[in-house]
């Protein structure tokens, strides 16, 4: 009888151990998927004003987010702008371990550090997806009697030769200045404070060329008033179809600016995981291709933690090209009065000392100093 109670009581007691056990053994699993909760809301930074490439790019995930409803809860999204996104960013960096903090980049992302004071790098951050880049096409005024690029770059290393971009020491900058290195030619670089200047410019032949985002001037180029010679990105978008890149002519420049989604530096790997599969989603949709297309980005793909070290390839090796920049011999402005008539100063790369770094420039011409004051145009990308 005794053993009847005992074996009873036992049966009993793990029975009801089970029937305990049971939702802890559930419960575990559940924390993964407990992310994202419908009770917190997502702070959405946007790192540059209203209007802007970073801006635009933010807003049109959000409306996929939202459209297909792949995520429950609120989306706040927060245009905090100023130093060329340092602040952005820097409100980003300081949600260490944040679940609910998030971010687009654009080229930005990279050179600002450069220029910069910033407590944060590019990989400092959780990375999410490289969704796209931003790359750069070189032009010239559609009745030049240049057509190829193979044309531009002998008549260049024949003729003086100048360039246009919008801002100093930037990818506008850059991009030319290492694919001049790489094809043996020198140049003028000409520095503008907006795109519609330098447009203006090079239609009234002050100018011999100019680089620009192809989104901002690809009207301009179906009209026949630009002329496209090369394109800075990997893979030639289709409104570009027939222009080569600088890669496959032999002078691939190793840089492209990066449209990606990242988190709070050391975001939780659920959060992370979470969104690198939801994006997956998003890259799929048709909205985000007409975004690609309508923005003449170059699609490129590349999630977590390859992000991550696309980033730090990215960082290096503009840190190299400021660290030579830096090491050549003292800058000196470019004859005035070879200068393209009321455009102001322009300094040739292979001579430009111009560190990214710097918070200002000086150069002497002719016995008078000028001073191009840093930091330069702020970007709206």
């Amino acid at each position: 009888m005794e053993l009847t109670k005992t074996l009873g009581r036992r049966m009993l007691d793990a029975t009801c151990a089970a029937v305990i056990a049971a939702p802890l053994a559930v419960a575990t699993p559940a924390i993964a998927q407990s992310y994202p909760s419908a009770d917190e809301t997502l702070d959405w930074t946007i790192a540059f004003g209203p209007g802007g490439g970073n801006d635009i790019m933010a807003r049109s995930i959000i409306e996929i987010l939202n459209k297909y409803d792949l995520y429950d809860g609120e989306i706040s999204a927060e245009n905090r702008a100023g130093g060329s996104g340092a602040v952005g960013w820097g409100y980003l960096y300081g949600q260490d371990g944040n679940a609910y903090g998030i971010s687009t980049t654009s080229g930005s992302f990279v050179t600002t550090p450069l220029q910069a004071d910033t407590p944060w790098q590019p990989e400092s951050f959780t990375p999410v997806a490289l969704l796209a880049t931003d790359d750069l096409v070189l032009v010239v005024n559609g009745d030049s009697e240049i057509d190829t690029i193979d044309e531009f770059i002998a008549n260049a290393k024949a003729n003086p030769t100048n360039i246009g971009g919008t801002g100093s020491v930037n990818v506008d900058f850059i991009v030319p200045t290492l694919f001049a290195e790489k094809a043996g030619f020198e140049f003028d670089y000409v520095s503008f404070n907006s795109m519609s200047e330098q447009t203006t410019a090079l239609l009234s032949n002050a100018l011999d060329a100019m680089v620009g985002n192809p989104g901002e001037i690809l009207g301009l180029i179906e009209s026949g008033d630009l002329k496209p010679l090369v394109f800075s990105g990997q893979t030639t978008p289709a409104a570009l179809e027939g222009v080569p890149t600088m890669g496959s002519i032999g002078f691939d420049i190793g840089v492209s600016m990066p449209r990606g989604l990242i988190l709070a530096p050391n975001a939780p790997a659920e959060a992370q995981e979470w969104w690198i599969n939801t994006m997956k989603e998003v890259v799929q949709t048709p909205e985000w291709g007409e975004y690609i297309a309508s923005n003449t980005l170059t699609p490129t793909v590349l999630y977590g933690e390859d992000f991550r070290q696309f980033l730090v390839t990215q960082r290096t090796a503009l840190r190299l090209f400021c660290a030579k920049s830096a090491q050549s011999t003292k800058p000196t402005l470019a004859n005035m009065s070879s200068a393209p008539k009321g455009l102001g100063p322009t300094t040739r790369p292979n001579r430009t000392s111009r560190s990214c770094a710097s918070p200002s420039l000086s150069f002497s011409s002719r016995g008078r100093s000028s001073t191009l004051m840093w930091p330069m145009p702020t970007s709206t990308f």
